[in-house]
């Protein structure tokens, strides 16, 4: 799992890009994801995780394969961010509830059942390999959260931009994972 660079607050969500401390943050995870012997390289559409995996794409000689279901949780029906002083009080609530959402938005419960079906189908697909997950904090979270509950709000809030976890899943069993 690849959590997306800085990327500036303005803007549609959707296409944000990156600052230029995440595009140098970019090729650092190209650094240290070269010798892993990557397989395969996914993303949410989102530009700035596109962006954040592209280097380690094309100093493997790789396309990054774009998953629309791994977007970023959908807040609302507005397609800009949501300020800090919105999305933080937001955030605590959908931990406490993962059932709320705002209106034109999705759960966390939502969202979880969204990107855990696609990493169930990606562990089928590319079993034995190894793959990168371009992501987003709240996204992975929910994933590595389907599977234990040490990754909570506490662990989100303490990621950063970028982040690397290494998940070890034997089957659809995950058996470690590692901050990298």
């Amino acid at each position: 799992m690849v959590r997306h660079g800085e990327s500036p607050y303005e803007g549609i969500d959707r296409t944000r890009g990156l600052t230029v401390n995440g595009q140098l943050s970019a090729q650092s995870i190209a650094d240290v994801l070269r010798g892993e012997g990557i397989d395969t390289i996914i993303s949410s559409p989102y530009t700035r995780s596109i962006l954040t995996v592209e280097p380690l794409a094309k100093q493997l000689s790789q396309e990054v394969i774009v998953c629309e279901e791994l977007k970023e949780r959908i807040f609302s029906s507005e397609e800009k961010r949501l300020p800090d002083n919105e999305l933080f009080p937001l955030l605590k609530k959908s931990f406490l509830d993962p059932n709320l959402a705002l209106e034109g938005g999705e759960s966390n419960n939502e969202c979880q059942k969204r990107a855990v079906k696609v990493l169930k189908e990606l562990l089928n697909t590319y079993e034995g390999q190894k793959v990168v997950i371009g992501t987003h904090a709240l996204v992975m979270t929910l994933m590595m959260g389907y599977y234990h509950e040490a990754y909570n709000l506490d662990f989100l809030l303490q990621t950063t931009k970028p982040d690397i976890y290494k998940m070890e899943f034997n089957r659809q069993e995950l058996v470690g994972v590692k901050r990298l």
